[in-house]
């Protein structure tokens, strides 16, 4: 396939998935294990997939200052400088528009495609196919795009976005970004037929996201801005340090997303799981209903059933009469809680901090 030298991507992994918890944890996070037991990290498999239609020298990695070391040992072929280093936690907005403004300086004509680095998909010709089809688009209009995930079920876990069900186009206008909602809203935006799932993944050009900043959010935009002389040199690091504690915590949809009226969504054709929590792994996984899923673990299971059991060490496991649990054995922490509560495990390792150490979480 043929790589434009135009299309760059940027790469999200600074969070620290604190869901996946403790396989997850500050120092070591979710997108650099391999959950599914493929052979590769999550974070391998989003630059692998960005390949296929991105030169590998147009990807950035954009993570926090305490996972370089990790990135570069996952991804050795990535130089110093593709590796984009946030010193605070802002959420996506500042550091989307950082990275944009890193990538217009060397080709003003990029288009880029911004991926989360801890998403699976399973189908990476189709996700390719979808994804230049955007950049194409992008390329030659002054649009803010993202991909849509066709809804399987009413998820409460995700936003929505709904779109101009009276176009026959394959890439539709967003009407409007929907909050997670409830239950019962869920399944009213899937009888509507025209609600996709949000999925993070965005594509533009590097003027149209810079500008829709620059209309937006002023006031960010004036203070990244202020480094574009030194990006790309010896010297931006420093201005970097001295200035991204400035920046307002905010995320990229409410930036400019909700904001703008240019957006435009192509409901996606491949298979998407956002390998959110624990449960995910396991509905990827399991065949059948009620099935016991067991990762890198000897495992006898009696009377039980619906459980996901993990171990580090390939350790044997012994249940009886347990159902629907999750059990996973890390160095230092042993986790057994119900599959049904899983959200609840965020509020689980804050605990585990507070009362043990953050070395735990």
């Amino acid at each position: 396939m043929e790589k434009s030298t135009n299309n760059y991507a940027i790469i999200m992994a600074g969070g620290v998935g604190s869901r996946f918890w403790p396989l997850s944890t500050q120092e070591n996070p979710k997108q650099f294990h391999d959950i599914l037991g493929s052979g590769d990290t999550l974070i391998q498999k989003t630059f692998y997939r960005l390949l296929e239609f991105v030169p590998h020298e147009n990807i950035l990695v954009l993570t926090n200052s305490r996972y370089e070391e990790l990135v570069h040992e996952q991804i050795p072929i990535l130089t110093k400088e593709q590796v984009v280093l946030e010193p605070d936690m802002r959420n996506t907005g500042p550091c989307i528009l950082y990275a944009a403004l890193k990538i217009f300086k060397q080709n003003e004509d990029a288009v880029m495609i911004v991926a989360p680095s801890d998403h699976w998909i399973e189908d990476e010709a189709t996700f390719a196919k979808n994804a230049i089809q955007a950049f194409d688009f992008c390329a030659k209009n002054d649009v803010l795009m993202t991909l849509g995930i066709k809804p399987t079920f009413p998820n409460t876990g995700f936003g929505y976005i709904e779109y101009d069900k009276t176009s026959n186009n394959a890439i539709k206008k967003v009407s409007q970004f929907r909050e997670k909602p409830d239950y019962k809203t869920a399944k009213e935006f899937i009888a509507q037929g025209n609600f996709l799932w949000n999925a993070g993944i965005f594509i533009w050009s590097a003027k149209s996201v810079i500008k829709a900043f620059k209309t937006n959010k002023p006031k960010l935009y004036k203070l990244f801005l202020e480094g574009c002389d030194v990006y790309n040199t010896d010297f931006e690091e420093d201005f970097v340090k001295d200035n991204y504690g400035k920046a307002e915590n905010v995320s990229v949809d409410y930036a400019i997303m909700e904001k703008s009226d240019n957006v435009f969504v192509l409901p996606a054709e491949f298979d998407w799981n956002d390998l959110g929590a624990w449960g995910s792994v396991y509905d990827k996984i399991a065949t059948k209903e009620d099935e016991n899923v067991v990762l890198n673990t000897k495992a006898i299971i009696d009377n039980g059933k619906g459980n996901f059991i993990r171990t580090y060490n390939n350790k044997i496991v012994a249940v009886e009469g347990l159902s629907n649990y999750v059990i996973v054995d890390e160095k230092e922490v042993l986790l057994i809680f119900p599959r049904e509560k899983e959200q609840e495990i965020k509020q689980l390792r804050a605990r585990v901090g507070k009362n043990y150490g953050e070395e735990y979480i």
